[in-house]
């Protein structure tokens, strides 16, 4: 609220000064001074203005236009941070500005946030989706008390059902047989029926989006870090000698998404997978699924990426969710899931949250769960048949001695 002048004047057949200035949207606030000597009146007035300047006024906080407010955060905050961050609250920002309308920061009040969560319930997000909606409007909103562009954060109540009061996942694991399905489903789930292609070009397609897949499934890595990943790049993330004996990859703070500059140990058989490209290819990105039509220097996003893949999951009929009859195929973190899941098996909690970036120790926990249910299994049954001649015999043995005691004497 900078540029502000506060005028004072008296209009005829009033008794005392008043005093004025226009807002962000040019109307005319005005209010009395109660002062009937000019001197006292511009006292007051003075000091009106450097409250408004320095955003005290209360009575007027949050008319700034909302749509000024936006631009103001995402040139001062959103553009520090990670590209992710930016696209997440804009896509709340966006959907907010649909549904709600705010012509000012202060229609983004406690109503409207609730009839917020209402809308997107009954668009079917899920809980812990809702309370990441709340969470980025509740951080801007923060801001703008800060910067005292409204004199209070509207209270947002978050949806109980979104607290971690389970470990459970959204998908599952996908099984190997699980990936061949997918593999042998691609042609169908990308090269639509009756698109005129080339033999040629249709193999290079198919064969590129086959090729994304079992990188993925060997790798770990998250969708939009997959779709960033360089052969030569150290810019971006980036595969770091892939030829010494353990190969790393490199990841710059501002695509991580603990924002810290790392270097990741490379899965050995995600190393094994990529020395089988020639070095005289390894330039560029790692991974580029091809469009079914040429364009020059076309390249998806990664949104669109995983909407495909979980397009092929679907065509495979790889079910890894099913609630209130909502079906959710197998996607790219689902084979982060399976990468996690085998690893388990082999390494230690610590190992495995390292290697998975995971930032809480309970995140990688989810994985031993299973397995150590699968162990302990193992060693009972394994017990059991160690045991089982003694098991029968004395089984025999003690139905004889029943049936023994039934008998009269």
């Amino acid at each position: 609220m900078d540029e502000i002048k506060v005028s004072v004047f008296k209009r005829k057949g009033r008794r005392f000064y008043e005093m004025q200035y226009r807002d962000e949207m040019d109307n005319k606030i005005r209010k009395s001074t109660g002062q009937l000597k000019k001197r006292d009146a511009d006292r007051l007035a003075g000091k009106w203005e450097a409250e408004l300047r320095d955003g005290l006024d209360t009575k007027r906080s949050g008319r700034m236009p909302w749509a000024k407010f936006r631009q103001l955060y995402e040139d001062e905050v959103l553009a520090s941070l990670a590209d992710n961050t930016d696209e997440n609250v804009g896509c709340v920002f966006n959907v907010l500005e649909r549904f709600i309308k705010p012509s000012r920061l202060s229609d983004v009040n406690e109503d409207a946030i609730g009839r917020y969560q209402t809308h997107l319930r009954k668009k079917g997000r899920a809980e812990s989706t809702i309370k990441g909606h709340l969470a980025h409007l509740i951080v801007a909103l923060s801001w703008a008390k800060k910067r005292k562009l409204i004199s209070e954060v509207p209270e947002a109540i978050l949806p109980k059902r979104a607290k971690r009061a389970s470990d459970a996942m959204k998908g599952r694991p996908c099984t190997a047989e699980e990936a061949e399905w997918m593999l042998e489903k691609t042609e169908a789930a990308v090269i639509s029926t009756g698109l005129h292609l080339s033999l040629e070009r249709a193999e290079e397609v198919v064969a590129s989006w086959k090729y994304y897949q079992r990188g993925m499934w060997l790798s770990g890595l998250r969708l939009e870090e997959s779709m960033d990943l360089c052969w030569d790049d150290r810019s971006r993330l980036c595969v770091d000698d892939l030829d010494c004996d353990r190969p790393m990859i490199l990841i710059p703070g501002g695509l991580e998404k603990g924002n810290k500059d790392r270097v990741l140990p490379m899965a050995p058989e995600f190393a094994e997978f990529l020395r089988l490209t020639a070095a005289s290819k390894r330039h560029g990105f790692v991974f580029n699924p091809l469009a079914r039509r040429q364009r020059y220097g076309e390249r998806f996003s990664a949104a669109h990426v995983g909407k495909v893949v979980c397009r092929i999951g679907k065509a495979a009929n790889v079910k890894v969710s099913e609630k209130a009859g909502k079906v959710k195929y197998a996607s790219c973190h689902d084979f982060r899931r399976s990468f996690a899941e085998r690893w388990a098996s082999q390494v230690m909690p610590n190992v495995l949250q390292e290697l998975m970036r995971h930032e809480n120790i309970q995140t990688t926990m989810r994985y031993y769960v299973d397995q150590n249910a699968k162990r302990t299994s193992a060693i009972l049954w394994e017990a059991h048949r160690a045991h089982s001649a003694g098991a029968t015999l004395g089984a025999t043995t003690l139905a004889d001695e029943v049936q023994e005691s039934g008998k009269p004497s």
